[in-house]
């Protein structure tokens, strides 16, 4: 799957929509806490910052500078943000990471979208870029602890 016309089946139409219509692009005036992630081999950015309420993701917002893989997941990260806990953002994130690293499920919902990244699999110089909203929320969540 490594021929430049598998490469372009890769950026399926769903995955340019996602990529198009990222939720939550307005930085917080002041998040409880703040991540900036960056992918060293193709130079994604994600900045994360999210406001926490009784142990759940209360306010969110997201500044995505990346491929259209790296956004689409960002986009599905925007979408399910808010009432998530530390365990879930975790659960979620190593979920996506099995997908991608070793043919795992896809994450459970609310982040079953996330399915439209299974092809992505084949291209690991792609995998830091997807996850890069989802290691920044972590880490978010975690430095509030």
């Amino acid at each position: 799957m490594n021929q430049p016309s598998d490469l372009m089946k890769l950026y399926s139409t769903r995955i340019l929509a996602l990529a198009a219509e990222i939720p939550r692009t307005d930085r917080l005036d002041a998040p409880d806490a703040s991540v900036r992630k960056r992918s060293p081999l193709c130079g994604s950015t994600v900045t994360i910052d999210i406001n926490v309420l009784d142990g759940k993701i209360s306010d969110y917002g997201q500044d995505v500078k990346a491929c259209a893989l790296g956004q689409a997941s960002a986009s599905v990260m925007g979408e399910n943000a808010i009432g998530l806990t530390l365990q879930q953002v975790k659960s979620t994130r190593n979920a996506l990471h099995d997908m991608l690293k070793s043919g795992g499920p896809v994450p459970p919902a609310p982040f079953v979208e996330l399915e439209v990244l299974q092809p992505a699999a084949d291209y690991k110089n792609r995998h830091a870029s997807i996850l890069l909203a989802y290691d920044a929320t972590l880490e978010a969540m975690e430095s509030l602890l």
